[in-house]
């Protein structure tokens, strides 16, 4: 799997899950005599797909730690806030994912740009992503 599929996994994958909707009550059917013409069913609303809302997923996560992450700058803060490896090594393999096309040194020009392009890549999967985060 790649980092970045890691990544959003652990994000999304913490998505609450919407409560089912409560059955509405069947009205009896009256013995009346069939219609002659069939009525015609009106289309199904779109169902709509709920964003996740990946700043309060991470700002909740970053409560339940022990230490103080910069998840919302820093992206090995946010690798170790989903507890994936902040390596160098899968920082670089992440960068190549992304599409970085300068040094895979570690810079922090590099770095930066990880972060905002893992939260532009979560924004553009589904996460609701706070513009201050992507920009």
């Amino acid at each position: 799997m790649s980092i970045f599929g890691k990544i959003k996994d652990a994000i999304f994958g913490k998505k609450k899950e919407p409560e089912p909707a409560a059955a509405a009550p069947v009205a009896p059917t009256p013995a009346a005599p069939a219609p002659t013409a069939a009525p015609v069913a009106a289309p199904a609303a779109p169902v709509a797909i709920s964003e996740v809302d990946v700043e309060a997923i991470l700002a909740e996560e970053a409560a339940k730690q022990g230490q103080t992450l910069n998840w919302r700058t820093s992206i090995v803060d946010l690798m170790k806030l989903l507890d994936i490896d902040s390596s160098l090594s899968n920082r670089k393999e992440l960068a190549t994912e992304l599409g970085y096309t300068g040094a895979l040194d570690g810079s922090a020009e590099m770095n930066i740009w990880l972060h905002k392009a893992v939260m532009r890549e979560l924004a553009k999967n589904g996460g609701k992503v706070p513009t201050d985060l992507t920009d």
